[in-house]
């Protein structure tokens, strides 16, 4: 008689599987339908630095705003390049070093979705006219809604699996590094560096405003980016035999679990209690797994939950 295959045995068999079925056509055809929204999220963030934050004269943050601050003192100097924006090419040939250094750490597809948004976000900058006066008559709405489409446009870049360059890059890398963090808090971090730097070459308002618009670029983008977002999900069974869904959840999403054999107080019928940590992202994934071997399964979801050990975060 064949002995019985262990759950560590029967997850490498599923991730063997998997591997095998996730042809090369395969992966082509489901990354290529995430470029378009890359580029929706590319649009709505030109939207909002050159329609609402540029007509104010403030500063974006992270590698645009130093392209931004670069483009100001040549301005001072007098060298205006026939009124052409150039801070968005120097957007471009500031992110040159960013990409070369996760090319050599990061995926293959998260390179290219990165290299498109890079390339779509330079020719929006670039093509989109700076009205010359503010579209809403209120200074501070016209910031907070320049920093939510902003933190909007990257958030959908960072959820589609990509990154728009400068900072966002910088941060990944060093989340993947440390396990620790978010895109959003690395780039609000830098940003007061710059800002700092900007309190001496400009008055504390521009400074002030533009802080403003930051932390409200951070939230946008730390909200959407839901590969950053830890949740727990426990899940609370009756199944007699759990084996086939721990197989699929540990083979497919390649998460741990952890159970407890309990029983329900008011029936005493023996129950399982698993417990799950994910990303966000992959939260509907595991449900749907689930539901699959057992409909009437109790799920219960805690989102943003700070974990401090041994978890791997999938950021692309």
């Amino acid at each position: 008689m064949e002995k019985e295959k262990s759950v560590e045995e029967l997850v490498i068999i599923e991730e063997e599987k998997i591997e095998k079925n996730d042809t090369g056509t395969r992966v082509l055809k489901r990354e290529s339908l995430k470029f378009p929204v890359i580029f929706f999220g590319s649009f709505v963030y030109a939207i909002g630095l050159n329609c609402f934050l540029r007509p104010l004269n403030l500063y974006s943050g992270g590698m645009m705003g130093f392209a931004q601050l670069i483009q100001s003192l040549f301005l001072r100097a007098g060298i205006a390049f026939g009124g052409f924006n150039i801070s968005a090419v120097l957007y471009y040939i500031f992110n040159i070093p960013g990409l070369v250094l996760a090319a050599k750490k990061m995926r293959k597809r998260f390179i290219f979705k990165t290299v498109f948004a890079v390339t779509s976000i330079t020719i929006l900058l670039s093509i989109i006219p700076i009205p010359d006066v503010m579209l809403m008559e209120d200074k501070l709405t016209n910031i907070v809604v320049a920093g939510m489409l902003c933190g909007a446009g990257i958030g959908i870049i960072l959820w589609m699996g990509g990154c728009d360059g400068g900072m966002s890059i910088i941060g990944m890398l060093i989340i993947m590094t440390r396990g620790k963090g978010s895109v959003g808090q690395i780039s609000l971090g830098t940003n007061i560096v710059l800002y700092t730097i900007m309190l001496f070459l400009f008055d504390i308002p521009t400074v002030i405003y533009s802080l403003i618009y930051s932390v409200f670029n951070s939230i946008a983008s730390d909200k959407i980016h839901t590969q950053n977002i830890s949740t727990q999900v426990t899940v609370i069974t009756k199944l007699k035999d759990t084996k086939p869904m721990e197989v699929e959840v540990m083979g497919r999403l390649n998460r741990g679990m952890t159970e407890i054999n309990a029983k329900g107080i008011f029936t005493g019928e023996p129950v399982r209690i698993f417990f799950i940590y994910v990303s966000q992202y992959e939260v509907a994934r595991l449900k749907a797994i689930i539901r699959q071997y057992d409909e009437h399964a109790f799920i219960v979801e805690n989102e943003g939950v700070r974990i401090d050990g041994n978890f791997r975060k999938k950021l692309t």
